[in-house]
């Protein structure tokens, strides 16, 4: 059984930090596709980082990048998200996304397979 738990969220003040935390498993970790999502209240759900497990590229949505950092712990199966400088527009329900391999392009930001049930972020100004 596939598993995907998020952990981390929580309410910052704009220019703050979190770090958030996707622990793995159920599924062939090695060579995957993962990912970090969000959505707020109204909007879309859009990509924001995604991550080749073992390979190590990272792509990042233009919105993100140079603020969040996707990292890999193969040993313990858990990608991150490090968000810095926090913006009140970065306030959503963030969501972690796993993908086997199946020869689709990675590190992507769309087309996941499996879901975690997400963490809240809240960037207040």
């Amino acid at each position: 059984q596939v598993q995907l738990v998020e952990s981390g969220g929580g309410s910052v003040q704009a220019g703050g930090s979190l770090r958030l935390s996707c622990a793995a498993s159920g599924y062939t970790y090695s060579g995957s596709c993962m990912g970090w999502f969000r959505q707020a209240a109204g909007k879309e759900r859009e990509g924001v980082a995604g991550i080749y497990i073992g390979g190590g590229a990272t792509a990042y949505a233009g919105s993100v990048k140079g603020r969040f950092t996707i990292s890999q712990d193969n040993a313990k199966t858990t990608v991150y998200l490090q968000m810095n400088n926090l913006e009140p527009e970065d306030t959503a329900m963030y969501y972690c996304a796993a993908d086997p391999p199946r020869g689709l392009d990675c590190p992507r930001l769309y087309d996941y397979k499996y879901w975690g049930q997400g963490t809240q972020v809240t960037v207040s100004s």
